[in-house]
């Protein structure tokens, strides 16, 4: 079986050589023929450099270096468009996913399974970042159509079959975590405690949290358009309770002073609604827009195998 590593990378200069030293150090005893393909997110760094470097002097590393910084989905797409492995695994360059686990997960993958995913605990992690996470996968598995579960990432190992399946789905906006369980077959997980860093940062800031959770809820279900229905009528009965109340009112007390108070609350609430609401059916037309244009998620401007600079996208005919 030959294993292809796959290695999304954004300015990680300073981590590449551990990398590989763990990496050369650890594959040959989970699958004798591997490849390591690193794919460099337009870093701004001598990321590019580094591979170019490592590439020549380790014929079982590979690289693909994309043309601009498209995100983490698109470098994970490309890496598993470019795997030439029967089994493939993807992991992060900062060694935050131990290596070593490789061995028990490959183990796994012959025993049958066509996904086997490295699952790490919140230790290390502060508690209201632990809170909000456990809040939003209790949320998320509320509205979304697959199970999506705390602590599993993009650390996994796949089957040939698998990492086709996935190819085959052409959405633009992708969000892997969802489609990685949408696209089912058997899996098995395995736990692991939560490593720090060996180098560099974080390149998630809190906005991009932010996003990534909204791409979570709206990229595999329709239902908070459904909520803003249910909410609609809730006001609406709402607004007619209200209006009764008031016909009563004046009908048994007679006409009083204006409600300045629950005029400008209501007023006020309803139209934070009614801009809420237009959010979120904006966010489904912005993505049906994007869907439209069928622009290919990637493009590539040099490789290992080419060494010149080339142009091709995710989709494959």
């Amino acid at each position: 079986m030959r294993l292809s590593v796959v290695v999304p990378c954004f300015n990680e200069e300073n981590g590449l050589a551990s990398l590989h030293e763990v990496l050369a150090d650890v594959l040959p005893s989970v699958a004798p023929d591997f490849e390591i393909l690193l794919v460099d997110d337009g870093s701004t760094d001598g990321t590019l450099a580094k591979m170019r470097a490592l590439a020549a002097s380790d014929p079982r590393v590979r690289f693909v270096a994309l043309s601009r910084n498209f995100g983490k989905e698109s470098a994970m797409l490309a890496g598993l468009s470019e795997a030439k492995g029967d089994a493939v695994a993807i992991m992060d360059a900062d060694l935050q996913h131990p290596p070593e686990l490789l061995r028990r997960m490959i183990g796994l993958l012959e025993t049958g399974y066509d996904q086997v995913v490295a699952r790490r605990d919140r230790k290390g992690d502060g508690r209201m970042r632990s809170l909000i996470s456990k809040t939003y996968y209790r949320t998320m598995n509320r509205l979304v159509d697959v199970r999506l579960r705390d602590g599993e990432g993009d650390f996994r190992v796949l089957t040939r079959r698998a990492v086709d399946a996935l190819l085959s789905l052409r959405e633009y906006n992708r969000f892997s975590k969802g489609l990685f369980a949408w696209i089912g077959f058997d899996t098995a997980v395995i736990d692991y405690q939560n490593v720090q860093r060996q180098a560099g940062s974080s390149k998630w800031t809190f906005g991009k949290l932010l996003n990534y959770g909204i791409d979570g809820v709206v990229s595999f279900n329709n239902r908070p358009l459904r909520l803003a229905i249910y909410l609609g009528l809730l006001v609406t009965l709402l607004a007619f309770g209200y209006a009764g109340y008031v016909v009563v009112d004046v009908l048994a007390s007679g006409v009083d002073a204006p409600g300045y108070a629950t005029l400008m609350v209501g007023v006020a609430g309803l139209g934070g609604l009614q801009l809420l609401f237009l959010g979120v059916m904006g966010e489904y037309v912005g993505r049906i827009y994007y869907e439209s244009k069928r622009r290919p998620h990637f493009l590539v401007k040099e490789t290992s195998d080419t060494r010149v600079s080339v142009v091709a996208g995710a989709e494959r005919e």
